[in-house]
């Protein structure tokens, strides 16, 4: 069997690729990509430490945020639709003059 601080490892480094894709990148697609990573990184960890105290509740709740991941990117698909047509590009520091 292989131990839980493996997955915890796992975890803690797709969760910093995360953060440094958000903290670093101006497109609003690797914006996206990077928030699904640290979504995925949080299911680790959930499903690591369900599979250690033996009960399924970490499991249901990687679920929930499996299902808010894809409401998450069908919301962020139409805002960078939203930023091409008007901007022609995905830059999203270009949005501050998206008003009404």
């Amino acid at each position: 069997m292989v131990a839980v601080q493996y997955y915890l490892l796992l975890s803690a480094a797709i969760f910093c690729i995360g953060l440094f894709g958000i903290l670093t990148r101006r497109n609003a697609l690797f914006f996206l990509m990077s928030v699904e990573l640290m979504l995925n990184a949080a299911n680790i960890n959930l499903v690591a430490f369900s599979f250690q105290y033996g009960n399924l509740t970490g499991q249901v709740f990687s679920l929930f945020i499996t299902a808010l991941a894809a409401a998450e990117v069908a919301v962020g698909i139409g805002i960078v639709l939203v930023l091409y047509r008007n901007f022609g590009d995905v830059d999203v520091t270009k949005a501050t003059t998206l008003r009404w």
